[in-house]
């Protein structure tokens, strides 16, 4: 129940906007198969381009598809495909950094120096050279994504995981014969991977937008399947006649993306010390001189 209460209260410390963004992007993505009123890959060729009516709330788009179903299910593919790429990325990431972390001197030399040269990369570029090696496609565009993002989680978790090796309770459990596999998962991992989570709502947003940059250029999920960047591409040659298809889905895409800038902005600076209060400041001061007067 007390964790339960804290994290409502952490929750009700963030910006409101990017937390409602968020959670209405999170439930559209989960319950999509229940909330789309028309199937989304369904075409009518009698009612294309249509705008606004009751039997379409949105319109349909220049192959008769229900717009508003569309944009619904295309929240459940960016859901899956972000989450994907996080788990893979911090996966790989939170490895890597907390052995370098953990085992310091050379290891750690070898692995940060690999991880230099994936930061080195933009990750759009790194994810454009790996699909251009295996091909387009779902599972090719997560894996794209997944190599071009594990860098970033690499290089915190090593410095998170060399501050915990430095703990007093760390050197504590080493001489008392902890072994190292007792150290690393019971100990070091857990710290570190709830830290490298914390940052992780910030680059959500980022992936997102990975996803629909490569569907948009092609690279990424292609049609039918319903995707924000694939309904931007294929709206274009109809901006001018009815720009209602363009407006829709990159407007969810914007909402979503500075929902998740917002919301990770705000739990990173929640992690940061805030200085005491002058009051409270002025009364330990005081309370030192006095000991300080006892004493001498």
């Amino acid at each position: 129940m007390k964790s339960l209460r804290d994290l409502l209260s952490f929750i009700a410390g963030m910006p409101k906007l990017a937390v409602g963004a968020v959670l209405v992007f999170v439930f559209l993505g989960v319950f999509a198969p229940w909330l789309t009123p028309h199937d989304p890959n369904a075409q009518n060729l009698l009612a294309v381009n249509q705008g606004p009516a009751l039997a379409h709330w949105l319109g349909t788009d220049h192959l008769g598809r229900d717009t508003l179903s569309r944009i619904i299910a295309a929240a459940r593919t960016s859901v899956v495909g972000m989450s994907l790429v996080l788990i893979l990325a911090l996966s790989v990431g939170v490895t890597i950094g907390t052995i370098a972390g953990y085992r310091r001197g050379w290891v750690e030399e070898g692995l940060m120096r690999i991880v230099d040269v994936g930061l080195a990369m933009p990750s759009l570029i790194v994810a454009l050279a790996v699909i251009g090696i295996f091909g387009t496609g779902y599972w090719n565009m997560i894996l794209a994504l997944a190599l071009a993002w594990w860098p970033g989680s690499a290089r915190i978790s090593r410095a998170v995981a060399v501050n915990v090796m430095n703990r007093p309770h760390i050197e504590s459990l080493k001489v008392l014969g902890a072994s190292p596999w007792r150290i690393y998962f019971r100990h070091l991992l857990p710290a570190t991977l709830g830290a490298v989570l914390v940052y992780a709502t910030a680059d959500a947003g980022a992936v997102a937008l990975a996803i629909a940059t490569l569907s948009f250029l092609g690279l990424g999920i292609q049609p039918p399947t319903p995707e924000w960047g694939q309904m931007l591409v294929d709206a274009l040659p109809y901006l001018e006649s009815s720009p209602r298809q363009v407006i829709l889905p990159g407007l969810a895409l914007t909402g979503v993306v500075i929902g998740f800038n917002l919301l990770g902005e705000a739990v990173a600076l929640n992690r940061v010390p805030t200085p005491l209060p002058a009051k409270i400041l002025r009364l330990r001061q005081a309370t030192a001189a006095l000991w300080a007067k006892e004493a001498a």
